[in-house]
């Protein structure tokens, strides 16, 4: 049966086209520079050479850093042990609790990491504001189950933790630091997701970008959820020292038609990507289109589900995308494009129409050559453990 496109969804309104317009023109001013009606300010962008360059190497587990950001990979191969934890993703994201002086505002699908629970205990207890919102199933539901039992600690702790009540996921993984550091990507605060998933952290200090975050926090805060919750997207448009960021939320926010396919069709060198679910087909299209043209084209896909009818890696490898399934036993839970070796997309959302029209997501869209080369490492770390799919099983034709 070929495949359909996503369904757009009805009733769009003179708002909802005046936020589609500008995200392109925000994308448009993401990759040429070019402030069409100034809409962005006038003010002159620092060059990418100009920043301060990172000086560790991939792979290892946690890595590099800029003058104003931090990019953590896990490593599931040398950094396995929960019970050592200070080297990995979850010790850093301690020392960004534990330096915490005014708020930690969290919006995070899953958790069972007791350490991470006694730091936020402990910045209570200082008198920071912490406040977490969670999936109810996958979050507080799932709280009383073996290994689990942090969120009932927060709470007896005097700590506030709420859920969103409905079937479509709270899927996010940020957090806002004292409303100048956000910490987002692909990594769930479990065990699972640091010690044993392919998974990205990217740390950015921003007053603009927190500000960002905080106003979607605030509104799932206030019990705003999926599809009708507000827009902001004329908002979310900012450049921290000369790196352009646009951030997208799902599902109130067009994403990757809007967002992510624009910048995939500009591609000129090449696209590298890793993903735990990619099923939306006009983004296959859009890969396809740039590999056709000349674009080096790769990706890897987490293996669980690569073979179903929904996944596009048959789409792909039919059109002779050098595509592989990932080697990790556990999962690749990345959510990753980089657009010659420069644009960065991470996140939270997967490419597939319940994480793009019903889920709350967020994506986080990077300008910046040091970031995209880090990115890229991770890439070439997780293609060579990957495989080739059987081509004989997909019947292209």
């Amino acid at each position: 049966m070929p495949k359909k496109r996503r369904s757009s969804r009805g009733g769009g309104s003179a708002t909802l086209s005046g936020l589609i317009i500008l995200i392109i023109i925000g994308v448009y001013y993401f990759l040429t520079g070019n402030n069409t009606g100034g809409v962005f300010g006038s003010g002159t962008p620092t060059p990418v050479s100009a920043i301060n360059t990172p000086t560790a190497s991939l792979p290892t587990a946690v890595n590099a850093s800029g003058a104003w950001w931090e990019v953590y990979f896990a490593d599931p191969v040398t950094i396995n042990n929960p019970a050592n934890w200070q080297g990995s993703i979850e010790g850093r994201l301690i020392d960004k609790i534990n330096a915490a002086q005014s708020s930690i505002h969290i919006a995070s699908f899953e958790f069972n990491l007791t350490p991470v629970a006694d730091a936020l205990i402990a910045a209570k207890q200082r008198g920071v504001d912490v406040r977490w919102v969670t999936d109810d199933e996958n979050g507080l539901e799932a709280d009383g189950e073996p290994g689990h039992g942090q969120f009932a600690r927060l709470k007896d702790a005097g700590i506030d933790v709420r859920s969103d009540s409905r079937s479509a996921l709270m899927h996010n993984k940020f957090w806002i630091f004292d409303n100048q550091i956000v910490w987002t990507g692909s990594t769930n605060i479990t065990e699972n997701g640091i010690f044993k998933q392919n998974n990205n952290t990217i740390v950015i200090q921003s007053t603009a970008l927190a500000a960002i975050y905080e106003r979607e926090f605030q509104e799932m805060w206030d019990g705003q959820f999926g599809p009708t919750s507000p827009s902001t997207l004329d908002e979310q448009i900012t450049n921290v020292n000369g790196s352009q960021i646009v951030v997208v939320f799902t599902s109130e926010d067009p994403a990757i038609e809007q967002a992510i396919i624009p910048i995939v069709k500009s591609a000129t060198k090449s696209i590298r990507f890793m993903t735990f679910s990619y099923t939306d087909f006009p983004l296959a299209e859009a890969m396809i289109e740039r590999s056709k043209n000349g674009v080096d084209v790769a990706g890897v896909f987490e293996r669980v589900g690569s073979d179903t009818e929904a996944s596009e890696l048959k789409t792909l490898v039919c059109a002779n995308v050098p595509a592989r399934r990932d080697g990790n036993p556990s999962f690749l839970h990345h959510k990753v494009i980089v657009i010659d070796e420069r644009i960065v997309v991470t996140g939270s959302m997967n490419y597939s129409t319940n994480a793009e029209e019903s889920n709350d997501e967020n994506v986080l869209i990077i300008d910046n050559a040091d970031v995209a080369r880090l990115y890229m490492q991770e890439f070439e770390r997780v293609w060579d453990m990957g495989t080739d799919p059987e081509l004989d099983t997909f019947a292209c034709g």
